[in-house]
């Protein structure tokens, strides 16, 4: 279970790195940037494929995109410009109380 744990966090961590490197890629347009966004993202399937294997497919797809929405927004705000909102800060801990309910419901 720790090895589907690692591998998950692996496959989140290659989709945040494609997420935040979509406005590099210039609308497609710059062929080096499109090609590591779609690696990105093709590395990031293959490993929650993985993953599945070995746990709930409910439980994994949660969190990857429930730690990867609030990872894009962090560094959306950290490093491209984009504003905090309270609302943002309330949604984003919705996302990640969600996300820990669904780990310790799928615990037991």
């Amino acid at each position: 279970m720790y090895a589907a744990m690692l591998l998950l966090l692996v496959a989140i961590a290659a989709e945040v790195a494609a997420t935040a490197s979509l406005p590099r890629t210039q609308g497609f347009r710059d062929p080096l940037w499109a090609a590591l966004v779609i690696g990105g993202y093709g590395v990031s399937i293959w490993l929650l494929a993985l993953v599945v294997r070995h746990m709930s497919v409910s439980t994994a797809y949660a969190i990857w995109a429930g730690l990867g929405t609030a990872a894009v927004a962090v560094i959306g705000v950290l490093f491209l410009g984009e504003s905090v909102t309270p609302a943002k800060v309330a949604a984003l801990s919705m996302i990640i109380a969600g996300v820990v309910v669904l780990n310790l419901q799928g615990a037991h």
